[in-house]
């Protein structure tokens, strides 16, 4: 007679052989499905996989105007999305486009005014995200030399940044009915103010976070300058912009989602820790070229400029329709575009809706 095994036996047995098939379930559904969390692309898989390279080309000197991208690269953002970023300093003589298109970089801080003059110009770019959405530029002139109106700038010395920075300076020009080329005399300034303060210059271009406030430092004081906003004249225009060539971003389109992410990540994480980011930034400054106290007004306006009053956290990166649209609707009517920019083209949302 066989031995009856136990009715409860079985349902043990039954239970182990269930638990066993529903865990390794499990651990085909775990490591198959994708992570939602932002923690998704520090999977092992790419964990285990080689850091790719990326060059990222500034439009100037190392200093808080790109606090994010320095944060990001300090505070391990670049390296969670498998990127070893080299950040590539720029400066007056720098084209950053070219050195995008000739592939020197792989991305690079342009002006979106500049994008769009060089596509215009038949140069196959894109941006793939805004990091400022607001002008930040400003001409000042002295009173003591009597240019208090733009009229009175005519037959004088307008310094201005050359390369690819140049555009809302002559659009200004343009709007109050002065020709750059023949009203003017148009002068490359440099990366300090000292043509400014040596009177080789009667009007200089400075951004509202850097030059500025050098002005100030310097011991000239406010009631003692005339500055002229481009908000105000009606030509302001997007500025910083992250830029990339077309078929770089086609060929390496996941790269440039997670290279984007971890920016914009940088930038929320340096507004929000702006002491600790002027810090990093004063690592990789230029010795005895400026102050922390200056890159901590620096960083407190880029804030304002890269996440406006009302922005969100999410927003940070983003293209606001009016604002690209105002930016090229002035590149066009002053000339500095032949014809209406093709802002589909010129912009690749499908970044920032990955990131």
């Amino acid at each position: 007679m066989k031995k009856r095994i136990p009715t409860v036996g079985v349902a043990v047995l039954l239970s182990i052989v269930v638990s066993l098939v529903s865990a390794c379930a499990s651990e085909k559904s775990v490591s198959m499905s994708p992570d939602p969390s932002p923690a998704a692309s520090t999977s092992s898989a790419t964990k285990n996989e080689p850091l790719k390279k990326l060059k990222i080309q500034l439009k100037w000197v190392p200093q808080a105007q790109f606090a994010g991208i320095y944060a990001a690269k300090e505070k391990g953002f670049y390296k969670d999305e498998g990127i070893d970023v080299d950040i590539v300093p720029g400066g007056p003589d720098v084209i950053i486009e070219q050195q995008v298109v000739n592939g020197a970089v792989d991305l690079g801080v342009s002006s979106f005014d500049s994008l769009l003059v060089n596509r215009d110009n038949g140069l196959p770019l894109v941006s793939v995200a805004q990091v400022t959405q607001k002008s930040s530029y400003r001409l000042l002139s002295k009173k003591s030399t009597g240019i208090d109106t733009p009229a009175k700038m005519k037959d004088k010395k307008i310094g201005t940044w050359m390369g690819s920075q140049q555009f809302q300076v002559l659009a200004f020009m343009e709007k109050n009915g002065l020709d750059p080329k023949k009203d003017i005399q148009l002068v490359k300034q440099g990366f300090t103010m000292d043509q400014f303060f040596g009177d080789q210059l009667d009007v200089a271009t400075a951004t509202i976070y850097n030059e500025y406030y050098v002005v100030l430092e310097s011991g000239v004081k406010e009631e003692d300058l005339n500055v002229f906003n481009f908000d105000d004249a009606g030509v302001a225009m997007l500025e910083d912009t992250l830029i990339a060539k077309k078929d770089w971003v086609d060929k390496n389109h996941d790269l440039a989602v997670k290279a984007v992410r971890a920016t914009m990540k940088g930038w929320i994480y340096a507004i929000e820790h702006q002491d600790e980011v002027v810090d990093i930034v004063m690592k990789s400054v230029t010795a005895g070229s400026t102050t922390k106290q200056h890159q901590t007004t620096m960083l407190k306006e880029m804030a304002k400029l890269v996440k406006p009053e009302g922005f969100t956290n999410d927003q940070v990166g983003s293209f606001v329709d009016e604002s690209v649209k105002r930016t090229a609707d002035i590149a066009l009517q002053y000339g500095l575009i032949k014809k209406p920019a093709d802002l589909k083209a010129a912009l690749d949302t499908t970044i920032l809706a990955a990131k």
